[in-house]
């Protein structure tokens, strides 16, 4: 292999590390570089909670992101539960925000506030 490139995927073993050139499944990093090409979130955790409305790679579809809550697994898919009720629509959790279908954010910024989370909206 020439010394500028450096093996990415392999139809044998699909993703490899970019740091230790071993099949994800088996890295020795230990999981350090396995997300990192992904965010956890685009905000910092500062306690506010932003509520952003996105179209973008959703086929023109919109869709409200809820970002910066920082709690654990069950907590956000309990609150994404209660936030797809209210709306009366689908969504999902995934990378730690919540992605409600359709642009609900008035409905969202209000059910969050009545929990008690400072929230903001954020974006067009």
């Amino acid at each position: 292999m020439n010394d500028n490139s450096r093996l990415v995927y392999s139809t044998e073993s699909g993703k490899v590390c970019s740091r230790c050139h071993r099949r994800m499944d088996i890295c020795r990093c230990n999981g350090k570089n396995k997300s990192s090409s992904k965010q956890d979130s685009p905000f910092k955790r500062d306690g506010i909670v932003r509520i952003q409305k996105e179209v973008k790679g959703r086929k023109g579809k919109c869709a409200s992101v809820v970002y910066g809550l920082d709690l654990d697994s069950n907590r956000l898919k309990q609150i994404a539960r209660e936030l797809k009720n209210h709306c009366g629509t689908g969504g999902s959790v995934k990378h730690g925000a919540i992605i409600i279908q359709g642009d609900h954010r008035e409905k969202i910024k209000a059910i969050l506030q009545k929990q008690g989370f400072q929230v903001k909206l954020a974006g067009g």
